[in-house]
Order: structure tokens, then C-alpha cells, then sequence
């Protein structure tokens, strides 16, 4: 993908960082992201510029690698790799979750954690960016495995974290099993009931109503606001939504529960379409109980099939909701969705369009949503779990959906007015990066040089 073009101070920030972070290409991606949305924000605020904001902004505060050695079922020792990167925290704790697949290393960690400085500043809450991970794969493992492993990984973790300093949660590959061994080990190590330390957690043991739904939830909830903004909602809407993990899942539940029709999801080998409507609690079964292939679904349904190979994005839809991870909409599943007159994309996953994609979908009119506005719904829901911790408290469930759902109607007004006061109007890509930025720099001056 070629790089954009960008203004000679912004370039040689651009060189700056390359040469810093060789080899890291989606934290290279990220960054060029953001700095080609800056320049006018640099011309009004040169004061940015004197104080190196941009240059100190990509380099993270820590970045933490250590080796985490387990041992399986069989009595043979393995050795994986944990990361911790704490990127920012101008604005609060450093938060962010944390990924085992074996794709984990060190650029994707750092792409993860410089989108979520911009993500937890769109929320309006008091938490800075991080993220974290590994690159041990839980898949086929035993319950056993996942537990040494997990309670390895946080005898090192253990000593970065803390509600005051660093908060993860889950991501790819750590879901609530996860997140229940790494917070056992470290109440066992630190003879503290500190709930406040880790958010994902279970409903009886300090977690929050919602965690679970937040990020699909949210991705919807804005997506709802982009519809309304060509006079229209989601009743009646053909909506394909890639994935069937966590995310994928509850936005496709949110997407039935507003009246629209969920045609199409999918996983690592391949896509289903559904012209009746995905059965969201099938699904949900064959993927969180069963941990079944999403080909299971199709078995025996007649209004469905299972496609192996091809793109889930040749499928007609009025709404792409990408989310499964990064780079899975590239330039040619966009023009497919332009050419079957799709209205808007609100990214679920972690920047899953690619630039050109973007670019191309941006050009032909489609309402465009970055993962950074559209899929903070997650963390902010992680930060109402830190709240009802520090305070002993637990809301309802419609409580908590509420205030994802104002914050997430939040999120969508701060990108839709920068994006306007810049010029750039109905560009929320530019809209979000320019919100999110302005706000952690303000913090950054006014910290100093540190």
C-alpha cells in the first residue's frame, strides 16, 4: 500500500517513527492514519508542534516483553512471548486488552495501543491507552493449559499493573475463562481482593452488566446514529457482519433486536448466508458453547449455505459491519460493497478496513465509521466496571446499556462536530482522529515534558 501524502513536517515524523519501529508494519499503518488528519490541526496549533507532541505521542511510555514459560499435558515445557505496551496515560491509567493469538508481536501490539490512546480519549472517561498480549494460541487447548499459562503470564504482569496504573481486560483469544485465571493469580500473589485491576471479569465477582455486549453493542448504537443521518434505521436493513466471535455476535444481536436482518457472518474458513436472517442464538451456541466451524450452521438449513472460499463482502447488504481484525476489508471487498449500494461501514474490529479501502468507500459516498469511534463502546463499558468497583456497586443491566448507549451517542456527536469545525464534514475518520488527538495533546502540555 503506498503511503500518503503528507506535510514536510509530518513527514519527517513519518521517517522519524519508520526508522524507529522497522518491520512494524500495522503500527505504521495506524500512525499514518492519523497524521495524514492532522495538518490543519497543526496550522492552528503550532504550540503542538514546539512541544514535539507528535513525535512523543508515538512513542510509548513503556513497552514491556517478557518470556512466559508453561507446561501442557503432556509434561513438555513451552515458552511464549508476553507483551505490555503502556502507550499513554495522560488522561488516566493506561487501558487496553489483551490478545492471545500467534499473530501477537510486537508492531501489532503497538498499532493496538496507539489506536485505543485516540479510543479511551473519544469516550470522555479518565483512562489513557494500552494493550497487550501474546502470542500463545488457547485454541484446542485444554482448560488445564489455559490456566497454567494464564497464571505464568501474570507472574510477570502482576508488577506493571494496578486500578491506578494499568487496567487490561480482554481481546482476541481472552475471553471470561481468561480473564478468571490471570485475576486468580494475581489475588493469589498480591493478597488482594483488587477487582478494580482487571475488567472483563464475571457478574459475581465484580464484573459489570453489559462487558460482554459492549463492543458489538456500541458499534451498532453508532452505526444507528450514521443511518439517522440519511433519514433511516436499521428496521428492514440487510446488514453482513464478519466474524463470529464476541464482537460479531452481539452486534448481530443488537442489529435483529433495532429490525434488521443479519444475511450474512463468518470465521477464519469461510462465510454463511442466511436470507432468512442469521439465528443469532444458534449461532451463539455453536460459537461460545460448541466452539464449533461456522460451516455447522449451515447444516440442515435450507434458507442457508457455507461459502469457503470467495469474500463475505460480495454479499448485498445496506450495512457492513467488519469485525473480525485487522486489514480483512481490503480494496476490492469495498468496491464489491459499493457496487451493491451498501450506506455505511462502522468498524467493529480493530482498523479492519485498509487505507485504499477506506479512501475508496469514503469517495463513493458511503458513510464511513473508524474502529477508533465506532468500537470504543468495549472500553467504556470497561470503565463503568472500574466505577462500580472503586465504589463497591453493581448497576442493572438497562442501567448500564443506557450509558453505553449515551456515551457511544457522544462519541458520534464529538467526531460529527470536529469533523464539521475542520472542514471535513461527514468525515469521521478525520473527525475522530482530530477529537481524540486534540484532547490527549491538550493533557500532554499541560503534564509538561515528561
Amino acid at each position: 500500500m503506498t503511503a500518503p501524502q503528507l506535510p514536510s513536517r509530518l513527514e519527517t515524523v513519518r521517517e522519524t517513527i519508520l526508522r524507529r519501529n522497522p518491520g512494524e508494519v500495522e503500527f505504521h499503518q495506524a500512525v499514518d492514519e492519523v497524521l495524514v488528519s492532522l495538518g490543519p490541526v497543526l496550522e492552528r496549533r503550532p504550540d503542538y508542534v514546539d512541544a514535539s507532541i507528535l513525535e512523543r505521542l508515538a512513542e510509548p511510555e513503556r513497552q514491556i516483553i517478557f518470556r512466559v514459560p508453561w507446561v501442557d499435558d503432556h509434561g513438555r515445557v513451552q515458552v511464549n512471548r508476553g507483551f505490555r505496551v503502556e502507550f499513554n496515560s495522560a488522561l488516566g491509567p493506561y487501558k487496553g486488552g489483551l490478545r492471545f493469538h500467534p499473530s501477537v508481536y510486537l508492531g501489532i501490539v503497538k498499532f493496538l495501543g496507539f489506536e485505543q490512546v485516540f479510543k479511551n480519549s473519544l469516550t470522555g472517561l479518565p483512562i489513557g491507552g494500552g494493550k497487550g498480549g501474546s502470542d500463545f494460541d488457547p485454541k484446542g487447548r485444554s482448560d488445564g493449559e489455559v490456566m497454567r499459562f494464564c497464571q505464568s503470564f501474570m507472574t510477570e504482569l502482576y508488577r506493571h499493573i494496578g486500578e491506578y496504573t494499568d487496567v487490561p481486560a480482554g481481546d482476541i483469544g481472552v475471553g471470561g475463562r481468561e480473564i478468571g485465571y490471570l485475576f486468580g493469580q494475581y489475588k493469589r500473589i498480591t493478597n488482594r481482593y483488587e477487582a478494580g485491576v482487571l475488567t472483563g471479569k464475571g457478574l459475581t465477582w465484580g464484573g459489570a452488566q453489559t462487558r460482554t455486549e459492549a463492543t458489538g453493542y456500541g458499534t451498532v448504537f453508532f452505526a444507528e446514529q450514521m443511518l439517522a443521518m440519511r433519514k433511516a434505521a436499521f428496521e428492514g436493513m440487510r446488514v453482513v457482519v464478519s466474524g463470529s466471535g464476541n464482537v460479531a455476535i452481539y452486534a448481530a444481536q443488537k442489529v435483529e433486536q433495532l429490525g434488521g436482518v443479519v444475511v450474512a457472518m463468518s470465521d477464519s474458513g469461510g462465510y454463511v448466508v442466511d436470507e432468512d436472517g442469521i439465528d443469532i442464538e444458534v449461532m451463539k451456541d455453536l460459537k461460545e458453547a460448541r466452539r464449533a466451524r461456522i460451516s455447522v450452521y449451515a447444516e440442515g438449513r435450507s434458507s442457508a449455505h457455507h461459502v469457503s472460499d470467495g469474500s463475505i463482502w460480495d454479499v448485498p447488504c445496506d450495512v457492513a459491519l467488519p469485525c473480525a481484525t485487522q486489514n480483512e476489508l481490503p480494496l476490492a471487498g469495498a468496491k464489491a460493497l459499493i457496487r451493491n449500494h451498501c450506506r455505511v461501514v462502522a468498524e467493529g474490529a480493530n482498523m479492519p478496513t485498509t487505507p485504499d479501502a477506506t479512501a475508496a468507500l469514503q469517495e463513493a459516498g458511503v458513510l464511513f465509521a473508524p474502529g477508533k469511534a465506532s468500537n470504543c463502546g468495549g472500553v467504556a463499558v470497561s470503565a463503568l466496571e472500574m466505577q462500580q468497583n472503586a465504589s463497591r456497586d453493581s448497576w442493572t443491566f438497562e442501567h448500564t446499556e443506557q450509558r453505553l448507549r449515551d456515551i457511544m451517542s457522544g462519541v458520534f456527536g464529538t467526531c460529527a462536530m470536529t469533523a464539521e469545525e475542520y472542514g471535513v464534514s461527514g468525515d469521521f475518520v478525520k473527525g475522530a482522529n482530530i477529537a481524540g488527538f486534540v484532547k490527549v495533546a491538550d493533557a500532554m502540555l499541560s503534564l509538561g515534558v515528561i
